[in-house]
């Protein structure tokens, strides 16, 4: 098997993997997230095949084993990732494969989008979840998400310094889709806010991924809201801005959605509430 120059490559795609983590993922916005997701590839038994050797059939096994514990969603973000590590590592690194296998199986399907909406008193179980919590950051973290529609990955970088407790505003100088926005703050959000102590990192919620995930699944035992995300805070948020009136321009302003597609759903979701404006 040769490589770049005719030298052999004996490369498995662990060892790309390994390499991309290195190379690649730190300079991505969600890296401490995406370091989790390929820690995890590079123990599937198709991390262990020779780079060079392989197969869209190595692909659709991992595809298939995947899809006995994950929804289809979260195993086409698993082959995405896969794909380009292994589009870097021929373009870039001069590994040998003719072509990337990942893009000639077929892709699960997405899921539905969620549309979860907090029920009659499970904001207040949840607030009373998350007052035992030992984590002083973490009740502060849930109210957040709820008054204001950031995305986690938002919130665990905002710093303490762009927020503006007079103007009731949030700066985000580098989100997702990689422009910056600035986020109005509630008198609710205001409040928690003010309530934490400033840390000495300068974030205003000092929590890792891992440590987060680890929090929201203890508060979801003692809840027994299993069918709740974490992600669902900002599907409720965003719906809430509509039902307070604000228009597809004004939320889409607030959360950060560049395609205004993403946000019609949420507007299905009130037309149960405005058949009773319409009398």
């Amino acid at each position: 098997d040769l490589g770049v120059g005719g030298k052999p490559t004996n490369e498995t795609l662990g060892e790309v993997l390994e390499k991309y983590l290195h190379q690649i993922t730190p300079k991505k916005k969600s890296s401490e997230v995406e370091k989790i997701k390929i820690k995890r590839l590079m123990r599937e038994p198709v991390a262990s095949v020779q780079f060079c050797r392989l197969t869209p059939q190595h692909i659709a096994k991992f595809r298939d084993d995947r899809l006995r514990s994950v929804s289809g969603t979260t195993a086409l973000k698993d082959l995405s990732l896969l794909s380009h590590a292994i589009t870097i590592a021929v373009r870039e690194w001069g590994l040998p494969l003719a072509v990337n296998p990942v893009k000639q199986i077929t892709k699960p399907k997405q899921n539905k989008p969620r549309d979860r909406r907090l029920e009659a008193g499970e904001e207040q179980q949840l607030m009373a979840a998350c007052s035992e919590s030992r984590n002083p950051y973490f009740k502060a973290f849930v109210v957040v998400a709820i008054e204001t529609a950031m995305r986690r990955g938002e919130m665990l970088s905002l710093q303490r310094q762009h927020i503006d407790f007079e103007a009731r505003t949030a700066f985000l100088p580098d989100t997702k889709n990689g422009y910056n926005r600035t986020i109005p703050l509630s008198n609710r959000a205001i409040l928690q806010l003010m309530d934490i102590q400033p840390h000495i990192s300068g974030r205003v919620f000092p929590i890792s991924v891992t440590a987060l995930r680890g929090q929201w699944r203890r508060m979801i035992a003692k809840t027994g809201l299993d069918d709740l995300h974490l992600h669902d805070l900002r599907h409720e948020a965003t719906t809430r801005l509509f039902e307070k009136g604000f228009n597809i321009m004004e939320v889409s302003t607030i959360t950060g959605h560049r395609d205004l597609q993403m946000l019609k759903r949420y507007i299905h979701i009130r037309a149960a509430d405005l058949v009773l404006r319409l009398g």
